[in-house]
């Protein structure tokens, strides 16, 4: 036997239950594999964190790359509505529900992988959505008219969800508290990197092929790759493995992680009742927003004023990426900040306060240089791609840190959120550019992100007090870590 005792199914759902999650990601895994090392014997080879650290670091790349992959897939046709327009005659407004619906199923998603990971394991879970999204972009290459084409989009975004909601949980299942923070740094950035590669690579494919219908074929080929890589990892969350182990039936594992009050009910009611919750989630909404909203407003600027055909609109964006290299390199240092620090939730909040401003800059930028010189909005988007992961990465730890106990629940709740956001703004900001121009354009979403920078000032001196009236808010987060 290499587990130190042997509790049964009852015992080890309670272990499941005290012990708080920890992760960056939108996964609602209750737990992660280094909160239940006691549980397995020192040295067990079964056990994910006794893995050599460079098979934990490849399985960080492969599942992050998996991540780029699925947020790729999203914009990638974003550069291309022209021929989509004039193959189905449809106004631009519905061609963008291309990107908009998909990214709608990236919110309804996790309701159903969260607790189906829990219960059969991460890997067979991502195996079948993602063998699903894959085959899901046939019909979309193929598509006769645009309602075929936009009811696969936002399947494809149901199934390529998986991805986003447990592939932080994965990392976390792979690393001790102590060294999660470095590789969930580094990871941070993968979300936002895919949909900025999506419009480059799109582009191109658009001008060599001269048909959207093969930016669909490489994307199946893309995510198929990536699907082939998924079959040769070994699963990675703990109590499945020792559930497995220890003859657990799967009957009881159902029964206890699809409960319909976590899964549909306390997201909603905690967005309702938790000020916290809500301001965060719509923070980091309108960022993500902006971001897909940039799929729309980068061809009025690049293509209708600058004229520039879809592969060069595409390499403007090579902007936002320089921004999240730069992100790469400075997120390292706020999690050693907060390791240093008294570890309370406000004490993730610097780096969002340091980054916050740096999104109006980057809009203002974006809108006043736009007739001046095509590189005065490229460049503005090197500080919006670092505001952008820094502001996510600081935001989702603080929602994880105050509600660690629910934490199901609050990332649920802003994931939907967030979705909404992303899925919302590619339909209206074209139309706004065109009619308002680009520089007023610019100017009043740079005045909305503005008009929501004091939330983390706000929060960092009022967070602990607002936290103390919680009913949802982790008890552990009340006070201070003593050092």
């Amino acid at each position: 036997m290499a587990v130190s005792e042997t509790p049964n199914n009852d015992d080890l759902s309670q272990v499941e239950k005290r012990i708080p999650y920890h992760s960056t990601d939108s996964s609602a895994t209750i737990v992660s594999a280094s909160d239940l090392a006691n549980t397995w014997e020192p040295g067990d080879p079964a056990n994910p964190l006794n893995w050599s650290k460079l098979y934990r670091w490849i399985y960080t790349l492969l599942v992050s790359s998996l991540v780029i992959a699925v947020a790729f897939g999203s914009s990638v046709i974003s550069n291309d509505h022209g021929a989509v327009m004039n193959e189905f005659h449809v106004s631009s407004t519905v061609t963008a529900l291309q990107v908009s619906l998909m990214v709608c199923g990236f919110g309804v998603g996790p309701i159903l992988w969260s607790p189906l990971s829990e219960t059969i394991g991460r890997k067979p879970v991502y195996l079948i959505a993602i063998g699903a999204y894959v085959i899901f972009n046939i019909p979309c290459a193929l598509a006769k008219n645009i309602g075929t084409l936009l009811v696969c989009r936002f399947i494809c975004g149901f199934f390529a969800s998986v991805v986003l909601t447990l592939a932080g949980g994965s990392i976390s299942d792979l690393f001790p508290s102590e060294e999660r923070g470095a590789a969930i740094a580094y990871f941070a950035a993968a979300p936002y990197a895919g949909p900025v590669l999506g419009p480059i690579v799109g582009g191109w494919i658009s001008v060599g092929t001269h048909s959207w219908r093969w930016i669909y074929w490489v994307n199946m080929m893309f995510s198929g790759a990536m699907w082939v890589v998924m079959c040769c990892l070994p699963e990675t969350y703990a109590p499945v493995l020792l559930r497995r182990r220890q003859g657990g039936t799967l009957s009881e594992a159902f029964k206890k992680n699809f409960d319909v009050q976590t899964t549909l009910v306390r997201p909603f009611t905690m967005l309702i009742t938790e000020p916290i919750l809500l301001l965060m989630s719509l923070y980091i909404a309108i960022i993500y927003a902006l971001l897909y909203g940039f799929f729309g407003s980068y061809p009025i600027i690049f293509g209708d004023i600058w004229g520039m055909n879809s592969g060069y609109i595409g390499l403007t964006f090579i902007g936002v990426l320089i921004g999240v290299a730069f992100a790469l390199l400075f997120t390292p240092k706020f999690e050693k900040r907060y390791i240093r620090s008294a570890q309370t939730p406000e004490d993730r909040l610097p780096g969002m306060m340091v980054c916050a401003p740096l999104i109006p800059i980057s809009l203002f930028i974006f809108g006043w240089t736009s007739h001046a010189h095509w590189i005065g909005p490229a460049i503005a988007g090197i500080p919006y791609g670092l505001g952008m992961v820094l502001i996510y990465y600081s935001a989702n730890n603080y929602i994880i840190d105050c509600f660690s106990n629910y934490v199901a629940s609050a990332l649920a709740a802003k994931t939907i959120i967030r979705s909404g956001g992303g899925a919302a703004f590619p339909l209206f900001v074209g139309p706004m550019y065109r009619n308002l121009g680009s520089q007023w354009a610019s100017t009043l979403l740079a005045f909305i992100s503005l008009a929501i920078l004091p939330i983390p000032f706000a929060f960092y001196k009022w967070g602990a007090s607002i936290r103390a009236r919680s009913k949802s808010a982790s008890e552990d987060s009340l006070a201070p870590v003593k050092k």
